[in-house]
C-alpha cells in the first residue's frame, strides 16, 4: 500500500519520464507535490524504493527509474500483455540512454553523490541550516541541491542554507545557500564553516591571533567571538553562494 503522497509522487515521475525520457528534479518534484522541504521528497524516494517501486540508477543524475506502478494503474507498455494479431502497434521510441561523460571524483562522505547532468550541474548534498550569527548545531538534512559544475574544482563539497545576518556585509544573506569545498585548513581571512567545542557550528571569517582563533562576523552590529586553538576545528572554506530572488 502506499501514501497518497507516495502514489502522487510515483505517477509524477512516471510521467515525467514517458514525456522527458528522464527523471525531474528535485525542486520540480517539491513543487508538483506541494512540499515546502526537498528533504520530503528524498523521504518519499527512498520509500518508495524500500517498496519495490522505485529504482536509482547509480553515478547518474536524475536516474529515477520506475520499476513497477501500482496494481489498480495500467501497466506501463513494456509490462502489458501482447497485442492480438493485425492489431497496429502504436510508435515506441528506443531507451533514453544520456549522453554524459563523467569526470574524476575524489571519494566523498557517506551519501554524497556527485554527478553531472545535461544542464551542466552537480547535485550536492544539503545539510541544513548553518548560523551566520550565534553558533548552532547544523542538521544533517538529506536533501540535494544542483549547483553548477564550474562553481566546483577538486574535492569534496557540500551545502549550507544560511540563518542570520551577521555576514551580511560579506555579501552572505540569511535564507541563502553557501557551497562549501570539505576542508579542515584555511587561510587567515578567509570564510570558513567552524566547529566550536565539537557540537556548534557557524559560518564566519578566520582570523588567527597569536595563539588564540577568532570568529569574525561580517555585521558591525555583532561581536568577534575569540577561542582557543583547540576549541575550533576548520570544517570547510566557502567557495561559492547561491540565492532566490
Amino acid at each position: 500500500m502506499l501514501t497518497r503522497k507516495q502514489h502522487e509522487l510515483l505517477m509524477f515521475i512516471d510521467k515525467h519520464l514517458r514525456a522527458t525520457g528522464f527523471s525531474p528534479s528535485f525542486e520540480e518534484m517539491k513543487e508538483a507535490l506541494r512540499l515546502k522541504s526537498k528533504s520530503g521528497i528524498h523521504r518519499l524516494i527512498t520509500a518508495l524504493e524500500e517498496r519495490g517501486f522505485l529504482k536509482r540508477r547509480a553515478h547518474r543524475a536524475r536516474a529515477l527509474e520506475v520499476v513497477r506502478l501500482p496494481e489498480n494503474v495500467a501497466p506501463r507498455r513494456s509490462e502489458a500483455a501482447p497485442a492480438p494479431a493485425g492489431t497496429p502497434q502504436p510508435f515506441s521510441p528506443p531507451p533514453f540512454s544520456p549522453n554524459v561523460i563523467r569526470g574524476h571524483f575524489a571519494p566523498g562522505l557517506a551519501g554524497v553523490q556527485k554527478a553531472a547532468n545535461e544542464a551542466g550541474s552537480v547535485a550536492l548534498p544539503l545539510y541544513g541550516r548553518i548560523a551566520a550569527g550565534l553558533p548552532i548545531e547544523a542538521t544533517r538534512d538529506t536533501a540535494m541541491v544542483d549547483v553548477p559544475a564550474a562553481l566546483l574544482g577538486g574535492g569534496e563539497h557540500y551545502a549550507l542554507e544560511v540563518a542570520g545576518d551577521s555576514m551580511a556585509e560579506a555579501g552572505i544573506l540569511d535564507g541563502d545557500t553557501v557551497i562549501i569545498r570539505r576542508g579542515d585548513t584555511a587561510d587567515n581571512g578567509a570564510i570558513v564553516v567552524a566547529l566550536v567545542d565539537d557540537q556548534e557550528v557557524t559560518l564566519k571569517r578566520l582570523r588567527r591571533r597569536g595563539n588564540s582563533v577568532a570568529l569574525e562576523p561580517a555585521n558591525r552590529a555583532e561581536e568577534t567571538r575569540i577561542f582557543g586553538p583547540d576549541r575550533v576545528r576548520v570544517q570547510g572554506r566557502l567557495i561559492g553562494l547561491l540565492r532566490r530572488y
